[in-house]
């Protein structure tokens, strides 16, 4: 009777341990299956040096803690880069995973058709359900995707409204809201993921926040948040020593007057100070138009000891701004980390995060973005996703904008369509190793010639890992000689029909990385640029981004290409 006690209890215990490892590989094989959920966060302007991850000059200041830990649980990407820096042109190219003028957005006017929103299309193919909340900006009804709840164009930072699906047209249906933007985006995302989703199904959503974008104005409850703290300055604020060209400074420094907005006094059409001081009506706005500058006006800029402490105060009261807007975004990405972690679906989500380009932190005296210079150009980049990308890791390959959307789909168990011009880095992300056959140089191309005041020539280039070529051409991409052109002559603080001059500028990063020597007439490089020009010439072919279809820029590239 004892053995055949002791024999039940060891068949009992068999049982039991063989159900036990059944549920245990039958939940193994339910996890390895299903596909991963995939959050993609962009922030607007949110550049890489006000990040702590970077090590840049802010980030002794640690302004993003939840962020950069976020960033080293997965990959950083160093060489991410924007095809041109400015809101809907980028946001364009995220979305279809092509280049300007393949998909027809080459500035702030245009927009992209719901048949043409090719990313969240595919990821509905593959079985995802699709959302996008906050900044939408490519004008047309964000159809594409299941659900939408997003700012009207730029949106207001306070008291947003939003565009949601609803009985009327686009763009009719609304709701009110009440507090700081991106504490509404946070709310209307985490109310996605509670409430309007099939918990049953994959998702794939865009979460865009609105913030640090100009005029910085940031939730009440930072106000006081690095009041007392001193903002390190960098040093090209006060001399910007060899950088530059004529196109971008004119003869004798002239055009510095009216050539990139600026933190100081220096640009008479534009500066900060009429950008942040909300409550002073004696400059807030006080834009000038560059018809009414006189030439006497146009005189080597001179930064004296008054000036120096008024720069020097300005920069401050920016930058304190601008971070204190991406505290509100910090602290809200914590909010849906929080949410992820306690509902048991951070581990099999696909966190990615970005900002839409870069911006100029004061950086040679610049403020915004649109310039090809780093501070510019490149964007923040990261992902984490535990189960195939290494904690910790960090990759200097070439991406850019447009290989987003090619990578999102193939992480989501896709191929990228023949259609897209972007490439997909998943390899990457799981490998650590850029493939041999990897791009080693991005193009870049700002068509919007002295517009809104900020005042920066059209130009494009090229940029490797070691160097950068840089081509002013310094015309609109309409042909404003021609008497018969039409274009938007209403566009808001606009001066398209002023050309300025053509130049070059080459800059060797790896001696000069803060791009503070124009190297172009260098002899020593002379090999470097010319072997650039041809990688130019190659590119802009393969990526259809001639100028075929502008001969009065064509000619100017023609005259000038051997300068």
């Amino acid at each position: 009777m004892k053995n055949l006690r002791i024999t039940n209890l060891l068949r009992i215990s068999i049982i039991v341990s063989l159900c036990t490892l059944l549920s245990c590989s039958d939940k193994k094989a339910k996890q390895t299956t299903s596909k991963p959920n995939i959050i993609y966060i962009m922030s607007d302007d949110h550049t890489t040096q006000a990040f702590g991850i970077y090590g840049s000059r802010l980030a002794e200041l640690s302004p993003t803690p939840n962020l950069d830990k976020l960033a080293r649980e997965g990959m950083i990407f160093d060489n991410a880069f924007v095809n041109n820096s400015i809101c809907v042109p980028s946001r364009a190219a995220i979305i279809t995973g092509q280049r300007a003028q393949t998909n027809g957005v080459i500035d702030l006017e245009g927009s992209i058709v719901p048949e043409k929103q090719f990313l969240p299309i595919e990821m509905k193919k593959l079985g995802y359900q699709t959302a996008i909340v906050g900044k939408w900006h490519l004008h047309h009804e964000p159809a594409a995707f299941d659900y939408y709840q997003v700012l009207p164009g730029q949106g207001k930072y306070y008291d947003p409204e939003f565009r949601v699906q609803g009985e009327k047209p686009w763009p009719e249906n609304t709701i009110q809201t009440t507090g700081h933007s991106s504490d509404m985006i946070m709310d209307a995302t985490l109310d996605y993921l509670k409430t309007k989703r099939d918990p049953n199904k994959p998702f794939f959503l865009m979460h865009h926040f609105k913030a640090p974008h100009d005029d910085f104005e940031y939730a009440p409850r930072y106000e006081d948040y690095m009041a007392d703290t001193f903002i390190p300055e960098p040093a090209s604020l006060y001399d910007i020593g060899n950088h530059g060209s004529e196109a971008i400074r004119g003869k004798n420094d002239s055009l510095t007057r009216i050539i990139g907005s600026s933190v100081s006094h220096r640009n008479l059409i534009r500066n900060q100070a009429m950008n942040i001081y909300w409550n002073d009506s004696t400059i807030y706005k006080q834009y000038r138009n560059a018809k009414d500058i006189g030439q006497e006006e146009l005189v080597k800029w001179e930064l004296d000891v008054e000036e120096k402490e008024y720069t020097s105060k300005v920069y401050q009261d920016y930058l304190k701004k601008y971070l204190r807007c991406v505290k509100g975004v910090d602290d809200n990405i914590k909010r849906l980390l929080d949410y992820l972690e306690a509902e048991g679906l951070l581990e099999n989500t696909i966190l990615v995060y970005t900002g839409d380009q870069g911006f100029m932190l004061g950086e040679h005296d610049y403020i915004d973005k649109r310039w090809m210079y780093d501070e510019a150009m490149r964007m923040p980049f990261f992902v984490r996703y535990p189960e195939k990308i290494k904690a910790g890791s960090r990759t200097d390959a070439i991406i850019n904008n447009t290989d987003f959307a090619p990578t999102m789909i193939e992480l989501a168990g896709g191929t990228t369509p023949d259609y897209m011009q972007g490439k997909s880095f998943k390899s990457v992300l799981e490998t650590g190793i850029e493939p041999s056959d990897w791009q080693q140089a991005t193009y870049y191309r700002y068509w919007m010639h002295l517009a809104h005041r900020h005042q920066n020539p059209a130009h494009f280039g090229i940029r490797t890992k070691e160097h950068k070529l840089i081509f002013y051409y310094g015309k609109y991409w309409v042909d404003t000689d021609d008497p018969n052109a039409e274009w938007n002559k209403a566009s808001w603080g606009n001066d398209f029909s002023h050309h300025t001059p053509p130049a070059w500028e080459f800059y060797d990063l790896t001696k000069d990385p803060k791009e503070m020597h124009n190297a172009y007439k260098d002899p020593v490089y002379q090999e470097t640029i010319a072997e650039l020009k041809q990688q130019l010439i190659e590119m802009r072919e393969n990526l259809n981004e001639t100028d075929a279809n502008y001969p009065h820029i064509q000619a100017v590239i023609d005259a000038h290409w051997n300068d």
